[in-house]
């Protein structure tokens, strides 16, 4: 019950962010204090913004420009809830801008995110570079690979020559990361089946999957899965993931990177198998309901449905909803931050940095 009673204190935040009105003003040099939920990097705030409308619970934000100057924090998005849908207090602060999610104005899930910020390094998330003449070239380079969401470029005046034209692709997660994956008697969670697993619609590759077995070596990343169709769409949406093994026990993914060999050991329980880089994954796995299986947290609200059925259908047609769990006829829509989110933005002479186009087709 732990799940749902947790669930259920949220049902009222929940019902806000639904029906919040739409806010589009941004307020200057004014800060919300206090009812954060957690905070990333931002380059701006309209970034800022469209992270607070991804996060199932933020209801408004305040973000730290790069002219803040009380402490050496800069480009820090704090994401902030309250029962009220409403902040307690507003107070005059220079270097900060403040405004609301966009819950209300937009069911949009992947933000077009067209600017280009000079002088501000993205560090982290890399996984592949290489040299070209300018900065659109690199966001071309960017737009083009489907592991790329974000990317550095060092210009021609950057202080270590040998390093100039660089261009750096980085990596986040563009499909949903669901929190917590674990057995719970009487749920049945599932994913909307409107999830895009990549952006290619070649015809579906053929399923590579080593029942029973589990691969070694380093892993890049432990996630939680709920199934091996589940955890190889998250190896193939990582760019660096070369194979995987999937514990059904603890619902672990465990993504492995080892370009040199792969080796294997007998395992029951356990399901490895190989990534789908140049073609379409077939979307099985996002159809299969789970039964006996809890999608912990993530919730944006919830409403009385007959059975699972018809949990997954609203699902599906809730275009902000991409996974679900089903429990005493009441259906949790879930979602997770699929924008592009650098791992941290700083200042930094002599670079420009950017995101991925193609969410602006």
């Amino acid at each position: 019950m732990e799940t749902y009673l947790n669930v259920v204190v949220l049902l009222s935040l929940c019902s806000l962010s639904l029906g919040q009105d739409c806010s589009t003003h941004l307020l200057e040099d004014v800060d919300f204090p206090g009812s954060d939920i957690k905070f990333f990097y931002s380059p701006d705030t309209d970034h800022c913004q469209q992270l607070c409308t991804q996060h199932p619970s933020c209801l408004f934000f305040t973000f730290l420009r790069a002219d803040w100057t009380r402490d050496n924090r800069h480009f820090v998005c704090y994401l902030k809830t309250t029962h009220t849908g409403q902040p307690k207090v507003r107070t005059p602060l220079q270097g900060v801008t403040s405004g609301f999610s966009l819950k209300g104005c937009t069911t949009e899930i992947q933000p077009c995110l067209p600017k280009v910020y000079n002088n501000v390094d993205f560090p982290g998330a890399d996984y592949r570079s290489l040299f070209t003449a300018d900065h659109e070239e690199c966001q071309r380079a960017c737009t083009q690979d489907p592991g790329c969401q974000f990317f550095t470029f060092v210009n021609e005046f950057f202080t270590t020559e040998k390093i100039r034209y660089k261009c750096h692709l980085k990596f986040s997660w563009s499909i949903p990361v669901t929190a917590i994956v674990k057995k719970k008697a009487g749920v049945v969670s599932g994913f909307s089946h409107t999830i895009q697993v990549t952006q290619l619609s070649e015809p579906a590759c053929e399923r590579k999957l080593f029942p029973n077995t589990a691969a070694l070596g380093k892993d890049i990343k432990v996630l939680p899965a709920v199934s091996p169709g589940h955890c190889q769409a998250l190896c193939s949406n990582h760019p660096s993931c070369t194979y995987f093994s999937f514990d059904s026990k603890n619902f672990n993914c465990n993504l492995k990177d080892n370009k040199n060999e792969m080796v294997t050991v007998v395992k029951e329980g356990t399901t490895s198998g190989l990534p789908v880089r140049f073609c379409q994954l077939d979307d099985n796995w996002v159809k299969v309901a789970h039964e006996g299986v809890d999608f912990y947290g993530s919730d944006i609200r919830s409403e009385l449905v007959k059975d699972a059925d018809a949990c997954q259908r609203k699902c599906t047609e809730d275009p902000t909803c991409q996974f679900y769990a089903y429990y005493r006829r009441r259906c949790h829509h879930k979602r997770a931050i699929t924008m592009s989110a650098p791992l941290k933005v700083t200042k930094l002479a002599n670079v420009v940095s950017g995101f991925q186009l193609r969410t602006c087709v």
